[in-house]
């Protein structure tokens, strides 16, 4: 941890990890109060069920259906706890990271009851494939408070504070990544209620898998056969290319050749790492910087704020970390002012995309709205 940013640690009531990290120019004291609620037990890990066609694992946590859905201001689940709002989090905060109550995946069972699922035994046995398997979801979800305001997303940070979270992503990429069974680590924002986000307080989540996602098991196979230098081959295309809409000395982003979504921009490092872990002083400077005005331009688009994902992929813990580069892939379902991009029949029943506007076109608008910010 750099010597400006500070990472303090803590417990919340019912035994979860509480991780602040503070500004560089922060004015908050050492201290911070400690977690005095009276919770209940933390729910039972979920269980991943196999799907036989696909061979995907999914997570069937029945917890999330208690969230809390679009509270009032004065209950903001993620702001400094008050005496009339009992939030996840005691006190004052620059950036707060803290487990998440009711987690797609959690601490493997210290007790496992008659009929528990096994705990996974490994990559090989969550690559295995076969019927009726079942396992315990193990691993890790976290809320990552971008700031203590009750509205807003990672774009209206400043650069100072959009730094600090640089910096616990890399942090946690690394803390999570050492945990036993974790195979990969996905930082990620949901922004905007037709994305389907419950929360206005800006924050993203972080989880770390017990397997190889999906997504990534295909971005393997394509390095197997077109070669280890995949993502310096795309980036050097689309850097001569016409699609760049930004770039500084280490980072640039671009809409791809074969962009799936109305708004898509992949942002990548200029070389080759793994995961926010394996970035430098330099990158995650200038990250900071040219992130906000991606995310600041993709908003200029229309006269209103633009739903998005924020999805940063990394190479998995434990194979493809010579290959998979960390890039983020930025999606929005909005293909203009008042229409959405609904994944209907091709996309939801045959993951068949089919785009509506040409990526090309994509990559001149955003480009200009980039330089208007």
């Amino acid at each position: 941890m750099p010597s400006r940013i500070v990472k303090r640690t803590a417990k919340l009531a019912d035994g979860r990890d509480l991780i602040y990290y503070d500004d560089a120019d922060t004015r908050l004291g050492p201290e911070r109060r400690i977690d005095t609620r009276r919770l209940e037990p933390r729910p039972p890990t979920a269980v991943m069920r196999q799907d036989v066609l696909t061979g995907e694992w999914i997570s069937i946590a029945a917890a999330r259906q208690s969230r809390v859905v679009l509270p009032p201001a004065d209950r903001d689940p993620l702001a400094p706890q008050t005496p009339g709002n009992p939030s996840e989090i005691p006190d004052q905060y620059d950036v707060a990271v803290f487990e998440n109550r009711s987690p797609s995946f959690g601490p493997a069972p210290a007790n496992e009851p008659a009929g528990t699922p096994p705990v996974p035994a490994g990559p090989d046995d969550m690559a295995a494939l076969g019927f009726d398997r079942e396992r315990v979801a193990v691993g890790r979800c976290e809320v990552v408070c971008f700031s203590p305001a009750p509205e807003g997303s990672f774009g209206d940070l400043t650069p100072g504070r959009a730094r600090t979270v640089i910096e616990a992503w890399s942090d946690r990429t690394a803390e999570l990544s050492a945990l036993p069974g974790v195979e990969q680590v996905f930082p990620f924002e949901n922004r905007g209620e037709a994305i389907g986000v419950t929360l206005p307080h800006p924050h993203g989540q972080i989880y770390a898998y017990p397997y190889v996602t999906p997504r990534t098991a295909r971005v393997l196979d394509s390095v197997r056969r077109l070669g280890p230098d995949l993502f310096q081959r795309i980036l050097d295309g689309e850097r001569a290319g016409g699609r760049v809409v930004l770039a500084g000395e280490r980072w640039t982003a671009f809409v791809p050749f074969a962009a799936r979504w109305p708004i898509e921009v992949h942002l990548l490092p200029h070389r080759h790492i793994p995961d926010f872990a394996a970035t430098d002083e330099a990158e995650r400077d200038e990250l900071a910087t040219l992130y906000l005005r991606l995310l600041r331009g993709i908003d200029a688009l229309y006269e209103d704020p633009t739903p998005y994902i924020a999805a940063w992929h990394q190479a998995p813990v434990h194979t493809g970390r010579e290959t998979v580069r960390l890039h983020l892939q930025l999606t929005s379902i909005r293909r203009g002012a008042d229409k959405i991009k609904y994944l209907a029949g091709s996309e939801s029943a045959m993951g068949a995309f089919i785009a509506d506007i040409p990526p090309d076109v994509s990559a001149a608008r955003i480009r200009a709205a980039v330089a208007s910010v």
